[in-house]
């Protein structure tokens, strides 16, 4: 129809009009840019021209029907509209865009000859949604699991990327299939690995990275619940337990699927004193201590998978003396002299003594040991008053025996020296008579 428009058209010119739009055409070409749209979108064919005396613009599809002639629409199809008609430019529109719209559209400038530009629509498969498979709930600690992603209708292929604990894993399997419409692809990646239990509740994510995304890729989560047997650990509620006081024994136990309850012994045997030690979940609580509740506790969780214990060794501390500092004045009294005599004759006395310091010296200082050196002056003057007291006696004993032989000897002596030579004669006769003083 518009080919036979076109005809009657070029059939009214004058000859002298045709030949001078021939020779205004000859710098005339019609411009047009390749397009790239996505599945489902808008797709805008623009043609312009520079400088156009009047010349009718074209625009046709891959199959070479036309779409619009000017500002006139040829092809019935409710998806394709008019953007713009001049001489300078023709724009049409193609909504709902599907992959069956790809190929290279022709926009023609009716000059003589006529003259063609062509663009190039480029049709983007959006792949859809992803779905992880091969994941079976639970999977037990040590299992080697595999879990496949799988993408379908994306054009070009897509890329998959796999993340743990929004960590990629690059070591992966990728497959790329084309589909049956021979335009798009279904793509897969695998993912293999060992699981344990830090693995149970991690995300495990499969990304869908393609163009036609617009930078917002599209993922499948899939969330790991691995069973494990229990970790057991005992916690005290103080790190050096005292006799009279009380202790808590905490049984941490971790799992899956929870142990519950635990199961407390003492030495490979039940508690020995329920009355006093108290089980509440997984606590142990022991009123008050005392040295018979020394020994080896143990904590023993269970769960389906497995069994798990662990140990803690109960010892019960005396508690401490606190003694206050004293001072030791230094005495003459005899119950001084008696224990300093003691701290020098006895090296266990010594040294109970002289662990006794100052309480005003300093810290880290070594001062002069008081009691010892009251000690040594107390014996001295001991001694001292003890030479004293004797040598008063013996001068005082001798002092007598002289006026007693001086005396005797007066009795028959006429004179002075008579008598202490009688006296001194007489001696020898008096030895039996003699005192003897100590």
């Amino acid at each position: 129809m518009f080919v036979f428009f076109f005809l009657c058209n070029l059939s009214l010119e004058p000859a002298a009009a045709s030949k001078n739009k021939m020779k205004g055409s000859q710098g005339q070409f019609p411009l047009t840019q390749n397009v790239t749209v996505v599945e489902g979108g808008t797709a805008i064919l623009t043609c312009r021209v520079d400088q156009n005396d009047n010349t009718s613009l074209q625009w046709s599809n891959p199959a070479q029907q036309t779409l619009y002639f000017d500002d006139k629409k040829a092809l019935r199809d409710n998806r394709i509209e008019l953007v713009r008609a001049s001489w300078h430019e023709l724009s049409i529109s193609v909504s709902d865009v599907s992959l069956s719209d790809e190929g290279q559209y022709t926009c023609s400038l009716f000059t003589m000859p006529v003259k063609t530009s062509k663009a190039y629509l480029t049709v983007l498969g959006v792949p859809e949604k992803p779905q992880i498979s091969g994941f079976s709930s639970p999977v037990m600690e040590g299992d080697l699991m595999q879990l496949t992603c799988k993408t379908s209708g994306s054009k070009p292929a897509a890329d998959i990327r796999w993340f743990k604990n929004d960590k990629e894993i690059k070591d992966v399997k990728y497959l790329k299939e084309e589909d049956a419409n021979r335009k798009t692809f279904t793509v897969s990646s695998t993912l293999d690995f060992r699981v344990d239990r830090s693995d149970d509740g991690v995300a495990v994510i499969c990304r869908v990275d393609h163009e036609s995304l617009n930078a917002t890729p599209q993922v499948a989560m899939q969330v790991l619940e691995i069973h494990y047997t229990p970790s057991v650990k005992i916690i005290p509620s103080t790190p050096f337990p005292q006799e009279g006081q009380p202790l808590i024994l905490t049984c941490e136990s971790k799992g899956k699927p929870l142990p519950e309850p635990v199961l407390w012994t003492k030495d490979g045997g039940e508690l020995p004193d329920p009355d006093r030690m108290v089980v509440s979940g997984r606590e142990l609580n022991i009123l008050f201590l005392n040295k018979t509740d020394n020994g080896t506790y143990r904590c023993e969780a269970t769960n389906t998978i497995g069994q798990s214990s662990a140990e803690y060794v109960l010892i019960v501390h005396d508690v401490p003396n606190t003694l206050l500092p004293t001072t030791i004045i230094p005495s003459l009294t005899t119950a001084t002299v008696t224990t300093t005599v003691a701290i020098t004759t006895s090296p266990t006395t010594s040294a109970t003594t002289s662990s006794v310091r100052d309480p005003n010296a300093l810290a880290g200082q070594t001062g002069p040991d008081h009691a010892l050196i009251g000690g040594i002056v107390a014996v001295v003057v001991f001694v001292t008053l003890c030479s004293i007291f004797l040598l008063g006696r013996y001068l005082a004993r001798h002092k007598g025996t002289y006026l007693t032989n001086e005396a005797k000897g007066a009795e028959d002596a006429p004179d002075a020296d008579t008598a202490i030579i009688n006296a001194e004669g007489s001696q020898v006769n008096a030895e039996e008579k003699k005192e003897y003083f100590i």
